[in-house]
């Protein structure tokens, strides 16, 4: 049984594609890397190679071949960093589990931003889907965060779509916007990819947001139900 999420410690669900074969990769290398490096050395790691997806993303009006490249590269580096912090940690049994909880989603958050401004500014996708892209994000984020807390269940994937999942999606993408970044939808005719990406992502974080608000809502009130009036109210 987890200890109280106050205690910092939850239990992580993670039910993504690739989540079983990603978990034995990354204990794999965790268990082959230099004492030298730790999970902090990790975690630098990871928010680093997201501002620089974020740059990336921006030299696209510049170079779309180097900018591709760069996105797949760092994309490539923050899977390395942020996927591989924690395992290093359990691997070595140096788990702390407030300090690594806070740092992991404060970098989170902040490699979001830094992403979506990077997008913003690439011309790939437009600076209103952009934005509201990271709202969404950030809707979602809190309310995962809260039900942490309220729980001790942090859920880490939806509908077997994790953040490895979206850093591929992301990857793929950047290569089809160095080749071309507008795609034909029928009744809708041509629309840049990223928009188009976006807004299907901004549809799902609000599907996301709503369920699970919903279904965590119901969960706690099935566990704390309102008490029964006793009938004697004292005012203080």
């Amino acid at each position: 049984m987890a200890a109280h999420p106050g205690q910092g410690r939850h239990t992580r669900d993670h039910r993504s594609v690739l989540a079983e074969v990603e978990k034995q990769a990354l204990i794999w290398i965790a268990e082959r890397l230099p004492r030298s490096i730790n999970s902090d050395h990790l975690s630098a790691l990871g928010l680093t190679a997201m501002a620089a997806v974020g740059a990336s993303f921006a030299l696209y009006p510049f170079s779309p071949a180097l900018a591709a490249s760069g996105v797949i590269v760092s994309l490539a580096l923050n899977w390395f960093g942020d996927s591989l912090d924690g395992t290093l940690a359990r691997v070595r049994q140096q788990q702390r589990p407030r300090y690594g909880y806070y740092v992991d989603h404060v970098i989170d958050v902040a490699g979001a931003s830094l992403l979506f401004g990077g997008l913003a500014l690439s011309g790939l996708m437009s600076p209103l889907v952009a934005m509201t892209l990271l709202a969404t994000y950030l809707l979602v984020s809190a309310e995962t965060f809260l039900a942490t807390h309220a729980r001790g269940i942090f859920k880490m994937s939806f509908l077997g779509v994790g953040p490895t999942e979206l850093r591929i999606l992301i990857a793929a993408g950047a290569i089809k916007a160095a080749l071309g970044p507008l795609v034909t939808v029928p009744i809708i005719g041509q629309i840049a990819l990223f928009d188009l990406g976006g807004t299907i992502a901004i549809c799902g974080f609000l599907f996301t947001f709503l369920v699970s608000s919903a279904s965590n809502t119901r969960a706690l009130y099935r566990a704390e139900p309102l008490p029964h009036s006793t009938g004697d109210v004292r005012v203080a």
